[in-house]
């Protein structure tokens, strides 16, 4: 990604555990790895499903060998009030979760028919806007020498 498009530094989380999840109506505990980085304003997640046979909103668009522009993230007040609001325009929360660390709620909202990826919402808070201040003040100071960093 620095190479071609400039992105970086990225930041590793591996294998996230959810303390909920549902996919499609079904519980779901898909774990999966990420990797944050920035692009100019636009934060970068490098996503890998560490169970490819789990149904995720990853693998409703991806096989396990594909890869491409999965979904867009927003940050919203209200998250219900957002699944609502995306629900009167034709548009579908498809999976919601809780992370296990930090009880972060999130969910992907299916635009694919519209937009040709999904939408992720977050549901604002101090820790998560942190997070993302993190990620671009590391981008700020980013010596360019190393592609991966210790936050």
């Amino acid at each position: 990604m620095f190479i071609q498009f400039g992105a970086g530094p990225f930041v590793i989380s591996e294998h996230i555990e959810l303390a909920e999840g549902e996919h499609r109506g079904a519980k779901t505990q898909f774990v999966h790895s990420s990797a944050y980085g920035q692009w100019g304003s636009v934060m970068v997640e490098l996503v890998k499903q560490e169970d490819s046979s789990i149904q995720t909103p990853f693998r409703e668009m991806f096989a396990a060998h594909e890869e491409g522009l999965h979904h867009t993230a927003i940050i919203v007040e209200d998250f219900r009030q957002a699944v609502e609001h995306f629900k009167s325009i034709g548009m579908t929360l498809t999976t919601r979760c809780i992370t296990a660390h930090g009880g972060v709620e999130f969910g992907f909202i299916d635009a694919t028919r519209t937009l040709g990826h999904m939408i992720e919402i977050y549901e604002s808070s101090p820790k998560l806007t942190a997070f993302y201040d993190l990620i671009k003040t590391l981008a700020k100071n980013w010596d360019r020498q190393q592609l991966f960093v210790e936050p």
